[in-house]
């Protein structure tokens, strides 16, 4: 009874507030689809209220706003249905024909019919501060949602701007853009929309195709003074964990603003999602509370409570970042997180149920006289008046009269990040005589890694600095790196490198670390982690990846820094780990993205490890993967001048390990490699051939380009040549990763049966680092048998009587091959 009471009092103060605002009374009596709850509407109240209090906003023009946006909404939805099953729009509204409607039709219509609110309440959230916040949407396939919005809005991409229009010619056309299937002639996609959020959805930085990913990026995106809201899926909550720690980052000393709001429509595609089965929203709710979140629900079939929600969460997160800052509360501040509750597919015909997610009449309305009645009956419903349509429009289209950009044109869409100072970075000196081992001096190149990492950020103090850490940050030699940059805790403990504001993200989670470099974007990151571990990493950097070449692809070249993803403690001086810690395979999946966008190299000592770092920074938009060993016995082969050479051309010849006229050439890819192909070109020339080494440190490079973008990077063909010359054909590599990825990708070079390849066979277990390259075909004595192979010479040439007796496994390698 006490509750209904306390009902009927707050349904009587909303409807006196009502009667004293005629503007607030014609927005509550809703459009079609779109009503307005009293939780709403006393929510809403209260908002117009405060702002115009403080100034913000008069309440006469909030309200106009609003009852905008229901307008705009309404015709959002109204459109994706349309861009689903239609092939001709009427902007009159009129009942479609079978010969109007797809033959095949195609969408995440129910999403996608959800996320229209969600958007048009962030539109209006913007147009009533007078603030363009920036958005980002991890559910990517619902990207009907946020195309459909920015074409009534007008905020498109030049892409889009050109094709499509508020007319019937202008919507026909997008609708039958979508899901096209067609190629220009050139060979490219002729639609300029995408299944999923893509370069030209304006304001888009994530395609969303992996589920979960934004949920462990969007806390460390935006910068202080920028504001991030945040659309995420009830079904990627239970796809991907980590974003439960969202509470542990953020700081507001150096974290922007974050409103996440999970759209809760309950299903997945098949089924009910788990959170669903096991308790719902009030399930939710406690789960939220536990991790110190600030839950707020809402309604999710309403543009204006998100409006709401999107300011309430701003405001309470400010409040509680001043807070903290001032000392008053403690970290982890309680992060306000939206749960806006609909059914599936909210506004059309099937919705709630699972055909919802897809195609929710269920049959074909060109050919099912039925599906075409509900589609139209359910269409009718969302129609809005052309005029009243364009005034809608202009009501959220205020970006002059504010000084705000188009969402567009949001800050975090537009990131234009570089150095300001690159610094001296370590070096060490080579010996005198590189062709005697003996004289050989050896570091560790991971501590150039180390050692330049610092330096840049120190010189670079405008860059927020954040290091994904999964694990082993001392083990992986990033020691100065974390006695400045500090472990990022809620409570520092005495004596241990930690802080309330470390930059360095530790959880036993690789995504979630990784995810927390990617998303720095606006400052400079560095990943860090385990050879054999980064693949469970290689989903959220595959996705940075494809987006980064979409804009390249889109003539947009992305602004953020370069980022390295340093692959260290691994496969081969993981020996002792089994084979569980020895695998290549991230880096040779790597070297099959577009090389505009992702780049792979084997430093071989400090001095190469340096120039790399040097020049990952003074690029955009590339991930830089980099096989790092870490060991302190890798020799320094390289000058700081030669380095910097390797990094430019991709490869170098070793001029004093080489001859003139060589009869066969010996590449290495792989610091490890390189020790074994030198002992091996030691060992030929002590019989008289003639050896060229070459270390490759960026395979890539030599590759056959895919792409006119690729193309620019691959060295030429004289390059090439010089290195690799016509009448040299006897040739072998070694490589860090397996022989066959390899050799694929340096096919150029392949001169077939004059061509040897060795590398990683997938052999291992727990062994020493010489061990695990002999077991792998891959030590010197492998390497000159190959090389006597293509020279046609007898192994017994080159090798004695005992070492090709262990090569055969009729003698023990150690002492033999493997050193004592």
């Amino acid at each position: 009874m006490a509750d209904e009471v306390l009902e009927v009092r707050a349904s009587e103060r909303v409807e006196a507030a009502l009667r004293r605002r005629p503007g607030a009374a014609r927005w509550a009596a809703g459009y079609g689809v779109i009503q307005h709850t009293l939780e709403t509407r006393a929510r809403v109240l209260a908002l117009a209220d405060e702002l115009e209090d403080r100034g913000v906003i008069s309440a006469e023009a909030f309200f106009e706003i609003l009852h905008a946006t229901d307008r705009i909404a309404s015709a959002g939805m109204w459109l994706v249905v349309h861009e689903t099953y239609a092939d001709r729009v009427y902007l009159d509204g009129r009942d479609l024909g079978p010969e109007d409607f797809k033959r095949e039709p195609e969408g995440h219509t129910g999403g996608a019919l959800n996320m229209v609110p969600a958007y048009a309440g962030y539109m209006a959230a913007n147009a009533i501060s007078g603030v363009t916040r920036s958005w980002v949407m991890g559910q990517g396939h619902t990207v009907a949602a946020i195309d459909s919005l920015n074409l009534l809005l007008g905020n498109m991409t030049p892409e889009h701007a050109g094709r499509y229009s508020l007319s019937d010619e202008g919507l026909t056309r997008y609708v039958r853009d979508f899901y096209l299937y067609r190629l220009t002639p050139q060979g490219e996609q002729k639609s300029p929309l995408g299944s999923h959020v893509n370069a030209h959805t304006a304001g888009g930085m994530v395609e969303g195709g992996y589920l979960g990913f934004t949920e462990l990026e969007y806390v460390h995106m935006p910068l202080p003074g920028e504001s991030l809201v945040v659309f995420l899926s009830d079904g990627a909550f239970e796809e991907q964990r980590g974003s439960d720690w969202a509470p542990r980052w953020w700081r507001a000393e150096d974290c922007g603003l974050v409103m996440p709001i999970m759209i809760s429509n309950g299903r997945r595609i098949d089924q009910r999602t788990t959170m669903s089965q096991i308790g719902g929203v009030d399930w939710f709710l406690d789960h939220l509370r536990l991790n110190s979140f600030e839950p707020v629900v809402l309604d999710g079939r309403d543009p204006a409570a998100f409006a709401w929600a999107i300011i309430e969460q701003e405001e309470r997160l400010r409040a509680a970042g001043e807070l903290a800052k001032r000392g008053q509360i403690p970290y982890p501040v309680r992060l306000p997180y939206g749960i806006a509750v609909a059914p599936k597919g909210f506004g059309f015909y099937g919705a709630g149920t699972n055909l919802a997610h897809n195609l929710p009449l269920g049959a074909n309305p060109s050919r099912d006289a039925s599906a075409r009645a509900n589609f139209n009956e359910s269409a009718h419903r969302l129609w809005v008046a052309p005029g009243e349509l364009t005034e809608a429009a202009a009501r959220l289209r205020n970006h002059a009269a504010s000084g705000r950009p188009a969402e567009r044109d949001h800050p975090l869409a537009v990131r234009e990040v570089k150095l300001r100072e690159l610094p001296l970075l370590p070096r060490r000196e080579v010996p005198a005589d590189r062709s005697d081992p003996a004289s050989w001096s050896r570091a560790s190149p991971m501590a150039a890694v180390d050692e330049s990492f610092l330096a840049i950020v120190q010189a670079n103090q405008h860059l927020r600095p954040r290091v994904g850490n999964p694990d082993e940050m001392r083990s992986n030699r990033m020691l100065k790196t974390l006695e400045a940059l500090l472990f990022r805790v809620t409570s520092p403990e005495p004596g241990v490198p930690e802080g309330v504001l470390g930059a360095v993200v530790t959880a036993l989670n690789e995504e979630a670390v990784c995810c927390a470099a990617l998303a720095n974007k606006g400052g400079i990151g560095i990943v860090v982690t385990y050879e054999a571990f980064g693949t469970k990493m290689h989903g959220a950097v595959r996705q940075e990846v494809t987006w980064a070449q979409g804009l390249r692809q889109a003539g947009r070249s992305p602004g953020w820094l370069s980022m390295p993803l340093v692959l260290t403690s691994h496969t081969w001086e993981n020996a002792k780990n089994e084979q569980s810690h020895q695998d290549p395979s991230m880096c040779e999946l790597m070297l099959g993205e577009p090389m505009p966008s992702s780049r792979v190299l084997f430093p071989a000592d400090f001095n190469t490890a340096a120039s790399v770092m040097a020049a990952v920074y003074q690029t955009q938009g590339q991930v830089w993967t980099c096989v790092v060993p870490k060991a302190a016995s890798v020799p320094d082969l390289f000058s700081v001048e030669e380095a910097a050479a390797l990094v430019r051309e991709g490869a170098l010849a070793l001029e004093w390990a080489s001859d003139q006229d060589p009869e066969v050439i010996l590449t290495a890819v792989g610091a490890y490699q390189l020790e074994e192909v030198l002992k091996a070109a030691f060992r030929l020339r002590e019989g008289g051939r003639r050896i060229r080494v070459v270390y490759m440190i960026e395979p890539g490079r030599f590759r056959a380009p895919r792409s006119g973008l690729e193309e620019a990077l691959v060295v030429s063909r004289e390059a090439a040549a010089r290195l690799y010359p016509e009448s040299v054909q006897a040739r072998v590599f070694v490589s860090h990763t397996r022989p066959d990825r390899i050799l694929g990708v340096l096919q150029p070079l392949d001169t077939g049966r004059a061509t040897r390849v060795h590398g990683f066979i997938n052999a291992g277990g727990t062994l020493s680092t010489p061990a695990m390259l002999f077991v792998n075909r891959c030590s010197w004595a492998h390497v000159v048998r190959s090389a006597c192979e293509l020279l046609g010479l007898a192994p017994e040439e080159a090798l004695s009587p005992l070492e090709l007796a262990a090569l055969n496994g009729a003698a023990s390698p150690h002492g033999v091959i493997i050193p004592p």
